[in-house]
């Protein structure tokens, strides 16, 4: 059964020396925390129905014929204070709204990052329904959703009664047997393969960038050989990355607190992800501390292939830096 704090959130009694900057200094684990349970009350019918029943249910109003999704009162406020009653609504929809979209999130939604957060109006419905946003189609960028965007909602495969129990995505990126099934199941959808970006014909400038970015990150492995900060970047990770530019291809290995780095495609192996960028430029960039790779991705300029994999960004962006600093 799963807890509520993750095992690997639990850190072991202990003590220990960290060296910063030639200082050693004595770090202890330490706890604060606070458990309580919250009863969904008069709207449980709500919650069951997205935990047990793949449902969404909504109130209605007889006497206006309104409908409000996430039920949030039992009287109409515009009829007197008519008692309303359950109804089942659709799962699709449009965004109500542009989604700001998190890329840096605490601990207990650090493994979905980036999600959107916005409110979707449901056909027939009046209100909007607050709900995460996600893309099929690579990592999640302010440009996938706006406001009017047609959507549907689906339902993740552990369902627990919480209003993450649901997600939308575009419709434009579902068949339309997709958008007709009812419940649309989190099993149903493809995160695994999304159509990469087509790169155009390498010019003379992108072969130079693409020489000098694999010369820099031949570099940037040795030095993270040579810097604790780097292997503690990297520690208890291991990824194999698959970077394709107009100039080139290259692989990265990160293998617990090791980078290497070498010219083409990963061999022998299918890559955990694969980054997408035009010019090979943006790769000097990245390691003279000129553009993370976490903006390039914002911003539009590079493009990765699993969403989830935003956290081994955030890894990759911190080495140059630190690689830096213990060379000092």
């Amino acid at each position: 059964m799963k807890k509520v704090i993750p095992e690997h959130m639990n850190p072991n009694v202990e003590s220990e020396i960290v060296e910063r900057g030639g200082q050693k200094y004595l770090q202890t684990n330490e706890a604060m925390f606070t458990f309580y349970k919250r009863t969904k009350g008069e709207f449980s019918k709500y919650f069951l129905g997205l935990r047990d029943e793949k449902k969404i249910y909504g109130m209605h109003c007889p006497k206006c014929n309104s409908t409000r999704v996430p039920p949030f009162e039992l009287m109409c406020p515009d009829c007197d204070f008519a008692e309303m009653k359950e109804v089942e609504v659709g799962d699709t929809g449009v965004m109500n709204t542009t989604p700001p979209v998190t890329y840096f999130a605490h601990s207990l939604f650090q493994s979905w990052v980036p999600f959107g957060r916005g409110r979707v109006v449901l056909k027939g419905v009046e209100t909007a329904l607050p709900i995460h946003v996600f893309t099929t189609k690579g990592v999640l960028t302010p440009f996938v959703f706006k406001k009017g965007t047609p959507v549907k909602v689906v339902f993740r495969n552990e369902r627990i009664g919480k209003p993450t129990d649901i997600f939308a995505v575009p419709q434009s990126e579902l068949s339309p047997a997709q958008i007709a099934k009812s419940p649309l199941m989190e099993s149903d959808l493809d995160f695994s393969a999304p159509d990469e970006p087509k790169l155009a014909a390498g010019t003379a400038a992108h072969k130079a960038s693409f020489a000098e970015a694999l010369k820099m990150l031949t570099a940037l492995a040795a030095g993270v050989e040579k810097s604790p900060r780097a292997q503690h970047n990297l520690a208890g990770w291991k990824r194999s990355v698959a970077v394709k530019t107009a100039g080139g291809n290259l692989s990265m290995l990160i293998d617990d607190g090791k980078l290497a780095a070498s010219e083409g495609l990963p061999k022998g192996l299918t890559p955990d992800f694969v980054m997408v960028c035009e010019d090979p430029k943006l790769l000097v960039e990245w390691m003279t501390f000129k553009e993370a790779l976490t903006n390039a991705i914002i911003s539009g300029r590079l493009w990765i292939s699993v969403n989830k994999e935003f956290t081994t960004i955030f890894k990759l962006d911190r080495l140059p830096r630190s690689t830096h600093r213990d060379a000092k």
